[in-house]
């Protein structure tokens, strides 16, 4: 924790992101909405929607628990599926039910297990969540249909590896350096005993990240396929497509 207050102006600036990307979905949703009258059939489904968002941002953080590293990749890069109950959240209620689940879960299990990544970690994992979800969403809230469930789900996947490259190389590695004193070349030496070809920033964002995200999202991605519909219906009680 000492080095996280030493890091408050990192944790004011994701704060203000993540209400900007609140604002942006929020406003996305509306414009979905008017179409689709998911206000009107939101009000009568108020408590379920509130119930369900808490089920599911507590499946979501005992997920978080379920993490194991990927023989490519760095041992710092582990991955889980807790992002599964997050976009099947937001597939059922929206793209802010999303967010809010996703935003509950790293509070949660900030509050349970403290940050030993000066909140950097913390701030990754929710926005990146929220890269995966709000294109995911978007598209299937669109027109709600398999088809479209699975263009948001590519769209959100590809969206997601690309900004994690463009983040990593830019955003949290840098601030990871900086908050622990550690020279960035260390993070890429990692990354070379996995992967020799990996000489740079720029391989280590090729070879390391960019597979790591498009498998952890392609594989929530599937599995999403494979068992919303089947839970959906419960889920959203009298909701019909």
């Amino acid at each position: 924790m000492e080095v996280a207050k030493t890091n408050v102006g990192f944790l004011l600036l994701s704060v203000t992101i993540v209400a900007i990307i609140v604002g942006a979905a929020y406003a996305a949703e509306r414009v979905i909405g008017k179409k689709i009258g998911l206000e009107k059939r939101r009000g009568k489904q108020n408590v379920r929607r509130m119930v369900t968002i808490a089920v599911l941002s507590t499946i979501a953080v005992v997920l978080m628990f379920f993490e194991f590293p990927l023989w490519f990749a760095p041992g710092f890069y582990k991955l889980d599926f807790s992002e599964l109950p997050v976009i099947i959240g937001a597939f059922t209620f929206g793209p802010v039910a999303g967010i809010t689940i996703e935003l509950i879960k790293v509070v949660l299990n900030l509050l349970s297990n403290g940050t030993t990544t000066a909140f950097v970690g913390e701030f990754a994992n929710f926005l990146m969540g929220c890269v995966f979800i709000i294109p995911a969403s978007f598209f299937y809230f669109l027109r709600k249909s398999k088809k479209n469930a699975v263009i948001g789900l590519l769209v959100g996947t590809v969206t997601a590896t690309l900004a994690g490259c463009f983040l990593n190389a830019f955003v949290l590695l840098p601030k990871y350096s900086e908050a622990f004193h550690v020279p960035i070349e260390s993070f890429i030496a990692q990354g070379t005993e996995k992967i020799s070809a990996i000489k740079g920033m720029f391989t280590f964002v090729v070879l390391a990240v960019a597979p790591f995200n498009l498998l952890k999202y392609a594989l929530t991605s599937l599995i999403t396929i494979l068992i919303y519909k089947n839970i959906s219906k419960i889920l959203k009680g009298d909701y019909k497509d």
